[in-house]
């Protein structure tokens, strides 16, 4: 019986520590669900895939010594709190940017996108902007 409590428990742990790995149509879902425009889709698409991460929990040291969180490798620089109050330009904490629920970076992702457009992701110019952008199979 302890030994079945013991592998629970592990197994719960486990399952916190690792994060998900979305696939392209669970994203599109997810980006459609939040109301991102249609004709930007695949725009977002490269993007994700240019940062060559779909887990929900990636954290990155960027050249400055910032760190980029999640799905859209979301700098803390500029849009996230790395301590227990939300804060900076998406009013999140950090932390928040690393969970299986997205939502979090989705509002963020908005947030930056309306203040700088798809160029505040350097993936994104340099892997998707003017170049041919993948196709939707979803």
């Amino acid at each position: 019986m302890s030994r079945t409590i013991l592998l629970v428990v592990l197994l719960c742990f486990m399952s916190q520590t690792f994060g998900k790995t979305m696939t392209e149509c669970e994203l599109v879902w997810e980006l459609r669900k939040n109301g991102f425009p249609e004709n930007q889709l695949k725009d977002w698409i490269c993007l994700i895939n240019a940062s060559g991460f779909r887990r929900t929990d990636v954290k990155n040291t960027a050249a400055d010594g910032s760190s980029n969180y999640g799905i859209f490798q979301i700098n803390d620089q500029y849009w996230c709190n790395d301590g227990d109050e939300p804060g900076k330009g998406c009013n999140v904490r950090c932390k928040d940017l690393l969970l299986d629920d997205i939502t979090p970076q989705l509002q963020c992702t908005k947030t930056i996108y309306a203040a700088h457009g798809f160029e505040a992701w350097y993936g994104w110019v340099e892997k998707c902007k003017g170049k041919t952008l993948p196709e939707i199979q979803c």
